[in-house]
Protein backbone atom coordinates (compact mmCIF):
# COMPACT_ATOMS: atom_id res chain seq x y z
CA UNK A 1 0.00 0.00 0.00
CA UNK A 2 1.35 3.36 -1.06
CA UNK A 3 0.78 6.06 1.67
CA UNK A 4 0.50 9.80 0.44
CA UNK A 5 2.42 12.52 1.56
CA UNK A 6 -0.89 14.19 3.26
CA UNK A 7 -1.78 10.75 5.03
CA UNK A 8 1.99 10.30 6.04
CA UNK A 9 1.71 13.99 7.66
CA UNK A 10 -1.20 13.67 8.96
CA UNK A 11 -0.75 10.23 10.66
CA UNK A 12 2.19 10.91 12.23
CA UNK A 13 1.07 14.70 13.70
CA UNK A 14 -1.70 12.58 15.04
CA UNK A 15 1.01 10.04 16.51
CA UNK A 16 3.05 12.61 18.09
CA UNK A 17 0.05 14.32 19.74
CA UNK A 18 -0.91 11.20 21.69
CA UNK A 19 2.88 11.14 22.58
CA UNK A 20 3.40 14.75 24.17
CA UNK A 21 -0.43 15.61 25.23
CA UNK A 22 -0.84 15.80 29.02
CA UNK A 23 -2.92 12.78 30.84
CA UNK A 24 -6.40 14.11 31.14
CA UNK A 25 -6.03 12.17 34.56
CA UNK A 26 -2.65 11.00 36.75
CA UNK A 27 -0.54 8.24 36.04
CA UNK A 28 0.04 6.50 38.88
CA UNK A 29 -2.78 4.20 39.79
CA UNK A 30 -3.46 2.13 42.95
CA UNK A 31 -6.38 -0.19 43.91
CA UNK A 32 -8.55 0.28 46.84
CA UNK A 33 -7.66 -2.92 48.63
CA UNK A 34 -3.75 -2.00 47.90
CA UNK A 35 -3.42 0.85 50.05
CA UNK A 36 -3.29 -1.13 53.24
CA UNK A 37 -0.38 -3.47 54.40
CA UNK A 38 -2.26 -4.69 57.22
CA UNK A 39 -5.42 -3.99 58.51
CA UNK A 40 -3.91 -1.48 61.09
CA UNK A 41 -0.65 -0.08 58.78
CA UNK A 42 -0.53 1.39 55.13
CA UNK A 43 1.34 0.61 52.25
CA UNK A 44 4.72 1.31 50.91
CA UNK A 45 3.34 1.96 47.72
CA UNK A 46 0.66 4.20 49.90
CA UNK A 47 3.01 5.93 51.77
CA UNK A 48 5.08 6.98 48.84
CA UNK A 49 2.14 8.57 47.02
CA UNK A 50 0.95 10.23 49.58
CA UNK A 51 4.68 11.24 50.67
CA UNK A 52 5.20 12.93 46.86
CA UNK A 53 1.78 14.70 46.81
CA UNK A 54 1.21 13.74 43.38
CA UNK A 55 -1.91 13.04 41.17
CA UNK A 56 -2.77 9.63 41.43
CA UNK A 57 -5.70 7.34 40.35
CA UNK A 58 -8.28 4.86 41.92
CA UNK A 59 -10.61 3.52 40.57
CA UNK A 60 -14.38 1.93 42.46
CA UNK A 61 -17.66 2.91 43.09
CA UNK A 62 -19.54 5.84 44.23
CA UNK A 63 -21.43 5.19 47.56
CA UNK A 64 -24.54 6.66 47.60
CA UNK A 65 -24.36 10.41 48.47
CA UNK A 66 -25.57 11.84 52.17
CA UNK A 67 -27.18 14.98 50.61
CA UNK A 68 -27.35 16.74 47.61
CA UNK A 69 -24.98 19.25 46.08
CA UNK A 70 -21.99 18.07 47.64
CA UNK A 71 -18.37 18.50 47.25
CA UNK A 72 -17.15 15.16 48.76
CA UNK A 73 -18.45 11.25 48.11
CA UNK A 74 -17.43 7.95 49.55
CA UNK A 75 -15.70 5.56 47.25
CA UNK A 76 -15.77 1.80 47.51
CA UNK A 77 -14.12 -1.50 46.10
CA UNK A 78 -17.51 -2.86 45.55
CA UNK A 79 -21.14 -1.36 44.66
CA UNK A 80 -23.07 -0.47 47.56
CA UNK A 81 -27.02 -0.08 46.81
CA UNK A 82 -27.48 1.90 50.23
CA UNK A 83 -25.99 4.91 52.08
CA UNK A 84 -23.38 3.37 54.31
CA UNK A 85 -23.87 5.47 57.16
CA UNK A 86 -27.77 4.90 57.29
CA UNK A 87 -27.18 1.04 58.06
CA UNK A 88 -25.02 -0.41 60.76
CA UNK A 89 -21.94 -0.54 61.13
CA UNK A 90 -21.37 -3.96 60.14
CA UNK A 91 -23.04 -2.81 56.80
CA UNK A 92 -19.90 -0.45 55.94
CA UNK A 93 -16.65 -1.25 54.03
CA UNK A 94 -13.68 -1.34 55.73
CA UNK A 95 -11.83 -0.74 51.93
CA UNK A 96 -13.33 2.86 51.76
CA UNK A 97 -11.79 6.18 50.44
CA UNK A 98 -13.34 9.82 51.40
CA UNK A 99 -13.16 11.79 48.56
CA UNK A 100 -13.29 15.81 48.53
CA UNK A 101 -13.83 16.88 44.95
CA UNK A 102 -13.03 20.79 43.23
CA UNK A 103 -16.57 21.28 42.53
CA UNK A 104 -20.21 19.77 43.65
CA UNK A 105 -20.76 16.52 42.63
CA UNK A 106 -23.48 14.75 40.43
CA UNK A 107 -24.61 11.13 42.06
CA UNK A 108 -23.69 8.81 39.85
CA UNK A 109 -25.84 5.41 40.00
CA UNK A 110 -23.77 3.11 42.80
CA UNK A 111 -23.35 0.42 39.88
CA UNK A 112 -21.51 2.49 37.93
CA UNK A 113 -17.53 2.42 37.89
CA UNK A 114 -15.49 5.39 37.98
CA UNK A 115 -12.14 6.23 37.90
CA UNK A 116 -11.08 9.00 40.37
CA UNK A 117 -7.70 11.00 40.01
CA UNK A 118 -6.55 13.11 43.32
CA UNK A 119 -3.79 13.96 45.87
CA UNK A 120 -3.72 10.83 48.24
CA UNK A 121 -3.73 11.84 52.23
CA UNK A 122 -3.01 8.87 54.90
CA UNK A 123 -3.96 8.90 58.32
CA UNK A 124 -6.82 10.32 60.77
CA UNK A 125 -8.48 13.10 59.69
CA UNK A 126 -11.61 15.13 60.75
CA UNK A 127 -13.02 16.84 57.54
CA UNK A 128 -13.99 20.45 58.67
CA UNK A 129 -16.86 20.49 56.50
CA UNK A 130 -18.81 17.31 56.73
CA UNK A 131 -17.54 16.00 59.95
CA UNK A 132 -16.38 12.98 58.71
CA UNK A 133 -13.34 11.12 60.25
CA UNK A 134 -10.96 9.94 57.70
CA UNK A 135 -8.09 7.72 57.16
CA UNK A 136 -7.92 7.61 53.77
CA UNK A 137 -8.38 10.55 51.65
CA UNK A 138 -8.29 11.91 48.05
CA UNK A 139 -8.39 15.10 47.93
CA UNK A 140 -8.33 18.15 45.09
CA UNK A 141 -10.64 15.57 43.52
CA UNK A 142 -12.36 14.83 40.03
CA UNK A 143 -13.79 11.98 38.77
CA UNK A 144 -15.14 10.41 35.23
CA UNK A 145 -17.85 7.39 34.55
CA UNK A 146 -16.34 4.29 33.28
Amino acid sequence: MIVGRRTFIAGAAATAGMLIAPPAFARDRIKIPDIYKTQNEFSVQAKTFAKDKSRIEITGFMAPPLKAEASFFVLTRRPMSVCPFCETSADWPVDIVFVRTRERVDAVAFNRMIVTSGILELGEAKDEETGFVSLVRLVDAEFEVL
